[in-house]
């Protein structure tokens, strides 16, 4: 069986070389959901403390607290990712940290949009969500196929995605903006609704790779940790980029 690749930068394919273990020992698909589910409960509850602790800040007067936790969650989930990444053999008990760690991020930066858009974040969740069950869908029912074109074009786009954002961060620093991406015009909100589309059909890529993964059955079992991390890095992204369409909608 051909081992297939995906445009995640988590998933891709020698992150996953197999060797010789036993079946009860093996990566299943089972045991990567379950992964996935607990390292999103994680996620949740350590967004739900961030929200707290930022709603708390403003009401002390100390707005400082947020940067703290936006900052630090940031930083501190990239750390973790890559450290993840290149010891993959760690996943048991880094991508429990990452998840801790990157919802105290996405807790404070999801008060911040709510601070601002009122609603937005219940949106964006239910966006995320029915999201991921619909192209679970949409692959197990073969609805749409995941071809070596189709991956090649998910491929491209994401990583040109990752230059723009890049290029936007590194001239940050110098008090200069992407002109029109940010903003909420037609050109911001087709940018916006254009990399929401390529972040959600990583989904597919990472289904099919974890899936062909699984079926190799040579892979150890600590490899459902880090299917698990790959799939949560996709499903952060989704909600970030959903965030983001929204509340350029929203400033319309």
């Amino acid at each position: 069986m051909q081992f297939m690749r995906s445009s995640n930068p988590v998933l891709k394919e020698d992150s996953f070389h197999g060797t010789s273990v036993l079946p009860s020992q093996a990566m299943s698909i089972q045991g990567t959901i379950n992964k996935s589910l607990m390292l999103g409960l994680i996620l949740v509850l350590s967004g739900a403390y961030s929200w707290s602790q930022c709603a708390q800040a403003i009401a002390a007067g100390n707005p400082g607290l947020i940067k703290f936790y936006l900052y630090g969650g940031l930083f501190g989930g990239l750390i973790l990712g890559f450290i993840t990444v290149f010891k993959k053999e760690w996943s048991p008990i880094t991508s429990l940290i990452y998840a801790a760690i990157e919802g105290l991020f996405l807790g404070a930066i999801s008060w911040m949009f709510e601070a601002s858009f009122p609603g937005i974040v219940q949106q964006a969740t239910l966006c995320t969500i029915s999201t991921l069950f619909g192209l679970l869908f949409l692959y197990k029912t073969q609805i749409i196929k995941v071809t070596e074109k189709f991956r090649s074009v998910i491929l491209i786009s994401t990583m040109g995605i990752g230059v723009v954002y890049l290029l936007s961060f590194l001239l940050g620093f110098f008090g200069i903006q992407l002109p029109l991406i940010h903003e909420s015009g037609i050109i911001g909100i087709g940018f916006s609704l254009f990399v929401t589309t390529i972040a959600a059909l990583n989904l597919l890529l990472d289904f099919d790779f974890i899936e062909n993964a699984a079926l190799k059955g040579s892979l150890p079992k600590y490899m459902e940790w880090y299917a698990a991390f790959g799939l949560i890095v996709t499903l952060v992204w989704i909600y970030i980029e959903f965030l983001r369409l929204l509340s350029k909608l929203r400033r319309r």
